[in-house]
């Protein structure tokens, strides 16, 4: 997960980005956009690749061998192996003995119709008309046609006659009922299908195994995965074999080709060259977070996407790197120019790469960021391998990327960074990437760092300012401190390839309209946490679809699992998917439902406002994993919580920003733990994070019943009124600030629109009750008139937060 981006830093330069229309002009918009020629799709191929080592990285990073990796294929049964029922005739039988009512759902008048709106939303061969045994048989029929001769010569035989014209009796009824509209009132029936939706939520809800989550993400932590590492592409085909075996359509990876960086032995180096008698180097890299009989390969640490380096300074302290802090330094009387920053993560500046430019804006040659035990270590309480928090060596990697600048590829902004794809922007100068080069550091370095900076500059007395550190007396550092040299050689790969997974369960109603689902596949080391949660909940969410798949189920809207790539660098292989379909997802994705880091404690949250009632309900149903007698809902209703706007952060950004898809994302959330270091593995999440896997659960179930409801309710479940409540909400706080600043802006016309809204989201939502009466009354039939109303009023839905994007000049 890369960081949140609140802020903005004012900048005289920026690319030409072009159109969304001029980029994607000049090729196909395409939802499968996969390897074409390269693309390893059959099990011989792939097996053919998975036999040979992909050697990425040079130069010091060496990604892990996939005859290393592939033995532990054998950790999982699977799918078919392990599937709970032995044959689709079981489960089907299963679901349909279901007969669990859902308690106090409002959104539930539509839970009794949601897989009958159209007629032949399930195959014709499955009817069993009660008359059918004495219909004749085709072959019956063709021994009784006479040839040309004997039609010369035809006497009537009245019983042929007879039952001839019951033949086309039956099918005419058959057409009346099925094609015509003569009975429009009653042509559609919405409560007689195969699957009755309260049976297929029960059946989800009940069937979701915290031990296959905790086997997954057991495999998924084996071995580093970053980026365009073979970590992860071995990573990524274990995946796609786990779509295939669980019956999803079209399996496949989509590749892009990138710009990444990795570091280099020996090209990274913290170290105090002057005065001679404070002589000192940091170690920079982490303890073997195995022990070594047990160690898979470990990531170096580093910045993505930082600039190469190599410079020397004086050292300043600066707090946690925001602008107030280098304003405070420079009131003070503190000259940055040429000084090398250390800075301590979170804080009042939480984006590493802000802080990162901060430092250049303030004119230091190069920034160092620690780990300080204050905000995520000892002082917070035990910490690993103990205790849940960061140990004195764990470092922080992550993105200095500029992703409120350019998201996704940088040298590639606004069009997809396919194979054939030969534009790319220069790095020198870009929007997206800064221009000082960084380093993370563990506060075991950094702390005689610190200690060098004793009489020198001013001395600390705000206990805002002093970190954890111990044995540290607090001084700012000025241009008289300690020179310390910083270096940054690093590997740059400006085409880089990283793999999407992407499969899909192909709707029946209206297959061209998806609902999204998605998490990222790469780590910054072994992922436990960030994101192998996540990953280990959506493959068990998969299979569970996957049974539901082979007892003949299909949703009415098409359902899309995505695993990214790339989504620690600057949420790179989500934007290069949407960048590249962008047209068919403005036009057609319902909804993007997005798990990054599934579990890291016991809190529930989740943001995306439009999704509240259909989540509050959903919730519901689900027992809190730490007390039996209540549901999540009843935590939530307590804290009187309500869902705001997403953020940015993760992959959620490209569809909601760039395609307009409304988004939502989730997650249970603790306290720091060791977030982007090696210590983030499946031991932390098996002894601290969620033992027992009972969370992880509780999110799958959570994740599965939303795809549900989102997939094959016949109304989106979509609520305007809250939506409008949260425009409301932040126009109120626009105006505070305002006043605050004392700044001549006039709010009027925004606050009318924004009461407005809230009329107009009334007015809107009362067509979907108008549908209910109107079905209801009908004896749960559908009109077709209405069907297609229905799924105009969906449509519209939709569109609404795509219709919010400023595609003036166009997008």
């Amino acid at each position: 997960m890369v960081d949140e981006k609140p802020n903005k830093y004012e900048h005289n330069e920026s690319l030409p980005i072009p159109t969304y229309e001029e980029a994607t002009s000049s090729r196909p918009s395409s939802s499968q956009s996969y390897l074409g020629p390269e693309q390893v799709s059959h099990d011989a191929e792939r097996q053919g690749l998975l036999s040979r080592s992909r050697p990425l990285q040079q130069n010091g990073y060496e990604a892990p061998t996939v005859e290393s990796a592939r033995s532990s294929l054998d950790f999982l049964p699977s799918s078919g192996e392990s599937s709970r029922r032995a044959s689709a005739e079981a489960l089907q039988r299963e679901i349909q003995q279901m007969d669990v009512e859902e308690p106090g759902d409002p959104t539930s008048r539509t839970n009794r119709f949601s897989k009958r709106i159209t007629s032949l939303t399930h195959s014709l061969s499955s009817i069993n008309l009660p008359f059918r045994q004495y219909l004749p048989s085709g072959q019956y029929i063709r021994a009784r046609i006479p040839s040309f001769p004997q039609i010369l010569r035809f006497q009537p035989n009245w019983i042929i006659v007879g039952r001839i014209f019951a033949i086309f009796l039956v099918v005419g009824i058959i057409w009346l009922f099925f094609i015509s509209d003569l009975f429009a009132v009653r042509n559609r029936r919405i409560g007689s299908g195969m699957f009755r939706p309260d049976d297929l939520r029960n059946y989800v809800q009940n069937h979701i195994d915290a031990d296959n989550i905790r086997q997954n993400l057991q495999h998924a932590t084996q071995y580093d995965h970053i980026a365009g590492t073979e970590g992860s592409y071995f990573l990524a085909k274990w995946m796609e074999t786990s779509f295939i075996q669980s019956g999803l359509d079209n399996v496949g990876l989509e590749r892009f080709d990138v710009y990444l960086n990795y570091p280099k032995k020996g090209g990274r180096r913290v170290a105090i060259i002057d005065p001679p008698e404070l002589a000192w180097e940091a170690k920079i890299e982490e303890e073997l977070a195995y022990p070594p009989e047990f160690q898979a390969q470990q990531t170096m640490v580093f910045h993505g996407h930082s600039k190469t380096g190599n410079v020397t300074g004086p050292l300043v302290y600066a707090n946690y790197g925001s602008r107030e802090d280098f304003k405070r330094l420079k009131e003070t009387g503190i000259d940055l120019t040429g000084s090398i920053v250390l800075v301590r993560y979170y804080g009042t500046q939480p984006d590493r790469s802000f802080k990162v430019k901060a430092a250049e804006q303030a004119g230091a040659a190069g920034c160092i960021i620690y780990s300080d035990p204050a905000d995520d270590g000892f002082r917070k309480g035990e910490p690993f391998p103990n205790g849940r928090y960061m140990p004195a060596d764990g470092v922080q990697r992550g993105s200095v990327t500029l992703s409120s600048w350019v998201v996704g590829d940088v040298l590639s902004p606004g069009y997809a960074s396919t194979p054939g794809e030969r534009r790319r922007e220069s790095k020198e100068n870009n929007p997206g990437l800064v221009n000082i080069p960084s380093i993370p550091l563990a506060w075991r370095d950094a702390q005689k760092l610190l200690q060098a900076l004793k009489g020198h500059g001013k001395k600390i007395e705000d206990p805002e300012v002093i970190g954890g550190v111990p044995d540290v007396e607090w001084w700012t550092g000025d241009s008289d401190s300690p020179i310390v040299h910083l270096m940054n050689d690093q590997v740059e790969k400006d085409r880089e390839g990283i793999y999407n997974v992407l499969g899909q369960i192909t709707g029946l109603e209206q297959p061209e309209k998806s609902i999204i689902v998605g998490n990222h596949r790469d780590a910054w080391c072994f992922g436990g946490a960030d994101p192998g949660s996540g990953t280990a909940v959506m493959l068990e969410v998969i299979r569970i679809f996957g049974e539901l798949i082979k007892a003949g189920w299909r949703p009415l809207r098409t359902i899309e699992f995505a695993s990214w790539d790339g989504e620690e660098y600057n949420m790179i292989g989500s934007t290069e998917h949407v960048e590249g379909r962008i047209a068919d997802l403005r036009r057609d994705a319902f909804a993007y439902l997005n798990v990054d880091v599934a579990v890291t404690g016991t809190d529930f949250k989740a943001e995306g406002p439009i999704f509240e009632s259909a989540l509050y309900n959903i919730l519901g149903r689900i027992i809190d994993p730490a007390d039996s007698n209540r549901t999540l809902r009843h935590i939530w209703e307590e804290k009187q919580y309500h869902m705001a706007g997403l953020g940015s952060g993760s992959d959620f950004v490209a569809f909601l920003d760039l395609a307009g898809t409304s988004s939502i994302d989730m997650s249970f959330e603790g306290g720091p733990f060791p977030y982007h270091s090696c210590y983030d593995n499946f031991d932390w999440m098996d002894k601290f994070g969620d033992p027992g896997f009972h969370y992880h659960k509780a999110l799958a179930q959570i994740w599965a019943l939303l795809i549900l409801d989102m997939a094959d309710r016949p109304l989106l479940p979509f609520d305007f009124n809250v939506y409008a409540r949260e425009v409301g909400k932040y126009v109120t706080g626009l105006q505070k600030h305002i006043d605050e600043k004392q700044a001549p802006v006039d709010l009027k016309p925004l606050r009318e629109a924004a009461g407005e809204f809230v009329k107009n989201a009334k007015s809107f939502e009362e067509w979907g009750d108008a549908w209910m009466k109107a079905v209801t009354d009908s004896g749960g039939y559908e009109s077709r008139a209405m069907a297609i109303e229905r799924m105009s009023h969906n449509t519209r839905m939709a569109n609404f937060e795509t219709n919010l994007l400023d595609l003036e000049g166009g997008g």
